[in-house]
């Protein structure tokens, strides 16, 4: 981990992307300097993933990304993909998660576009 932000606010984030740059940057326009995990280094856990899930309220194909990632070629964007099947993909190949997603005592949510950080804070 990171030097831990002043907030219970986490940030899974990719640097190369631009849309998680962005929310980064608002957090930190707002006085929020929060915990930042770059989830392709760091990796998922399968509890890190479902906790997430069960505080956004989605199942996991709300936060798979296709653009850019095998996922299509994984059969994930198949309507007959499980729950289970996408964490377990994700858990091997971090990538397959979409960016970025914010968590805060207020609830986690995947943040595109960068605005929606507004409503967790």
């Amino acid at each position: 981990m990171g030097q831990a932000g002043n907030s219970d606010v986490v940030i899974y984030h990719n640097p190369a992307c631009g849309t998680s740059r962005n929310t980064l940057a608002l957090l930190r326009e707002k006085g929020v300097e929060p915990t930042v995990v770059e989830y392709l280094k760091e990796g998922w856990t399968k509890e890190q993933l479902q906790d997430l899930l069960a505080r956004m309220d989605v199942p996991a194909r709300e936060i798979l990304r296709d653009k850019g990632t095998k996922a299509h070629e994984l059969g994930l964007t198949d309507p007959a993909a499980s729950d289970e099947a996408i964490i377990a993909a994700m858990i091997l190949d971090p990538i397959l998660v979409n960016r970025p997603i914010v968590s805060t005592p207020k609830g986690a949510a995947l943040c595109r576009p960068a605005e929606l950080v507004l409503g967790l804070l």
